[in-house]
């Protein structure tokens, strides 16, 4: 059995004890920011497309508007690598904070739907920001055998924003509008801004020791790291498709089986319930007893979810899957960052870590690419087992590939 070689580096060179550090001392810097922006994100997800169809965009145009997010982040991963390296996690997180809040203003003044379409690309691209600069600060922060428990937290507090976000805006909304929302977001925007602005940067401990070595290009640092990119970086570029269509899945096939709004919503909510439950003790798991305790029941569970919806035919199967899904995906919180993280070279984290989340973002927006063209030419419920089917795919390449040693405390 084949497995990637990256190691389990600890930046001070002194493995620091398990009593040594607690990562409740770092929660406001390392987790606040990225609390605080996926809130504003949840803020404002819900009404994009109500937003977009009031400025006169027809429903395909409203999509498409809704999709921007995903590719702005997507396009922004390389350039946010390297501001990030160049100015710090610091001051890269308060222009992604300005530029953001630039981005909500140009919303609520757009006129036209393009015009507001160019405010949510600029929100996707500063996102990139804020989630390159936190993982990079983790990894330097953070002693190695703790590392996936800090991941793992980076993704659940992304993931509370998320889900919170859309609560606080509704009391925005009943006061004011649609517009409400984006208020609402430039609120949390602003917090994430102020925060970001009063804690100190750290000193990457990991490019003080390499800061003699001549930089690769980056077309050279992605052939030095081939192998782990092509292998485990296409596995969780696969975990990214799952991640994706399951968003898409829940509600076209709530539809498809005759459920009404409500219901769908309530299954949706609850499946999202159970996923945040569980991204600390993944963590713990993957810190004490390796990823791959993680990385493939995560994949199992997954695979086999979506395989199974198709042969649900009511509420309460489609709700009982669904929480056997929410449960394979919180368990496998933070695993793609955590990986990245273990394979990331040190002195030259944050371009790599570009180039993983480029990787994984084009699995992100592959996935309901993939699912539609097997619906259009088949059924929904072959395209929701296609997508099921790359879980195994994902699990037999960890299980190949990704290295079975635990971080060493």
């Amino acid at each position: 059995m084949r497995q990637c070689r990256f190691g389990h580096h600890d930046p001070s060179g002194v493995p620091p004890s398990s009593d040594s550090f607690s990562l409740a001392r770092i929660a406001l810097p390392a987790f606040g920011p990225s609390l605080l922006f996926g809130l504003g994100e949840g803020a404002i997800y819900p009404v994009l497309a109500l937003s977009a169809r009031e400025l006169g965009a027809s429903s395909a145009q409203a999509g498409l508007i809704v999709a921007l997010i995903g590719i702005g982040s997507m396009l922004a991963n390389l350039p946010a690598a390297a501001l990030t390296n160049r100015y710090g996690e610091r001051r890269a997180m308060i222009g992604a904070a300005a530029f953001s809040l630039a981005a909500l203003v140009l919303c609520l003044i757009a006129r036209t739907p393009w015009t507001f379409g160019l405010g949510v690309l600029m929100v996707g691209l500063a996102s990139s920001v804020f989630l390159l600069a936190r993982q990079t600060y983790l990894i330097e922060a953070v002693p190695p055998h703790m590392r996936a428990r800090a991941m793992s937290t980076l993704g659940g507090t992304m993931r509370v924003g998320l889900f919170a976000g859309p609560f606080m805006a509704a009391g925005f909304i009943h006061l004011l509008g649609l517009q409400g929302a984006y208020w609402a977001a430039i609120l949390a925007l602003l917090g994430a801004g102020i925060l970001a602005f009063s804690v100190p940067d750290l000193e990457p401990r990991d490019r003080t020791a390499h800061r003699n070595a001549p930089p690769l290009s980056l077309a050279d640092l992605a052939r030095a790291h081939a192998g782990v990119l092509l292998t485990l970086g296409v596995a969780t570029a696969l975990v990214a498709a799952i991640r994706a269509c399951r968003q898409i899945v829940i509600p076209l096939w709530a539809d498809q089986i005759g459920l009404d709004a409500t219901q769908t919503a309530l299954i949706y909510g609850i499946m999202g319930g159970v996923d945040m439950l569980l991204f600390y003790p993944a963590g713990r798991i993957m810190d004490l007893h390796g990823r791959h305790w993680v990385a493939l029941p995560c994949m199992l569970i997954m695979g086999a979810s979506l395989i199974a919806i198709p042969w649900t035919a009511g509420f309460v199967g489609l709700l009982m899957v669904s929480m056997v899904l929410g449960v394979g995906n919180g368990i496998g919180s933070g695993i793609i960052m955590t990986i990245g993280a273990d394979a990331s070279p040190p002195g030259d984290r944050t371009r790599f870590l570009g180039l993983w989340r480029l990787i994984t973002d084009l699995g992100g927006g592959g996935g309901p690419l993939l699912m539609s063209a097997v619906t259009a030419a088949l059924s929904l419920a072959s395209g929701i087992t296609a997508i099921g089917a790359l879980g195994f795919v994902a699990a037999w390449m960890f299980w190949h590939w990704l290295p079975r040693k635990t971080a060493s405390p």
